[in-house]
C-alpha cells in the first residue's frame, strides 16, 4: 500500500521540490479523495503537508490546478493498467483481469478512485471536465466489456445498459468495502473477487415462478 491513504504531517525543510510535491499529492488526493472537491481545505492540505498556501499556489498555480495534478496521477495510472487488462483473452478471464488491474492501481489508496467519479464536482467547472476525460475513458473500456460479455445472449441496449450500471456499481461498492477493510491487499481483493465471479458463474439460474 503506498503513502496516500497513510499521509501524515509532513517535514518539508530541505526536502527537494520533487519529493516535497509528491507528499503535498498524496495528502491532497486523501483530503480531495475522501472529502470531495467542494469540501476539501487547501488550508488543511497545507497544514498536514508542514507548508505554507502561497507555496502550493507556487507548485500548482491554483487549488484547481492542485486538485488537477491529483486526478492526472490517479486517472493516468487506472485507465493504462484497466486498458492494458482489456489484452486478456476471455469474457469472464478479462474481468478478473481488469478487477485485479484497478486493485493494484489503487493499492488500497481508494481515494484515487473516488477523485475520478467525485459527485461534488462542480458540472460545467474545469475541475469536472478533467475528471470527465479519465471517466469516458474507463466508462468506454466498461462499456466494451459489458457488450462482449452479452454478445452470445442479446444485443437489447437496455440489457446493455442495464448491465453496465451494475458493473460500475459493483466496482464502487468494492472500492468503498476496501475503504473500510485497509489491511486488504490488491491480491487477496483478486481472490475474494475471483471466488465471486466463480461463484455466480456456478450458480444456476433461477426456476421460472409458477404461473396459476
Amino acid at each position: 500500500m503506498t503513502s496516500t491513504s497513510n499521509a501524515g504531517r509532513a517535514g518539508t525543510k530541505g526536502v527537494p521540490r520533487e519529493e516535497r510535491e509528491r507528499q503535498i499529492l498524496d495528502i491532497a488526493t486523501v483530503e480531495f479523495g475522501s472529502r470531495g472537491y467542494a469540501y476539501a481545505s487547501l488550508s488543511g492540505i497545507a497544514a498536514t503537508a508542514g507548508v505554507s498556501k502561497p507555496l502550493i499556489y507556487t507548485y500548482f498555480g491554483s487549488r484547481d490546478g492542485l486538485h488537477a495534478a491529483c486526478v492526472h496521477r490517479a486517472g493516468t495510472r487506472l485507465v493504462e493498467a484497466v486498458a492494458a487488462a482489456q489484452r486478456v483473452p476471455g469474457v469472464a478471464n478479462r474481468a478478473l483481469a481488469t478487477l485485479s488491474a484497478i486493485f493494484h492501481a489503487l493499492d488500497g489508496d481508494t481515494e484515487n478512485w473516488k477523485l475520478i467519479y467525485d459527485s461534488t464536482l462542480p458540472p460545467e467547472s474545469d475541475a469536472h471536465a478533467v475528471a470527465r476525460t479519465y471517466q469516458n475513458a474507463l466508462n468506454t473500456m466498461g462499456s466494451e466489456g459489458v457488450a462482449a460479455a452479452l454478445a452470445a445472449t442479446t444485443t437489447d441496449p437496455t440489457d446493455h445498459s442495464l448491465l453496465l450500471a451494475l458493473w460500475f456499481n459493483t466496482i464502487t461498492t468494492t472500492i468503498t468495502w476496501w475503504t473500510t477493510h485497509p489491511t486488504e491487499t490488491p491480491e487477496s481483493m483478486t481472490t475474494r473477487s475471483r471466488r465471486f465471479l466463480t461463484a455466480l458463474q456456478q450458480s444456476p439460474p433461477p426456476s421460472p415462478p409458477d404461473i396459476d
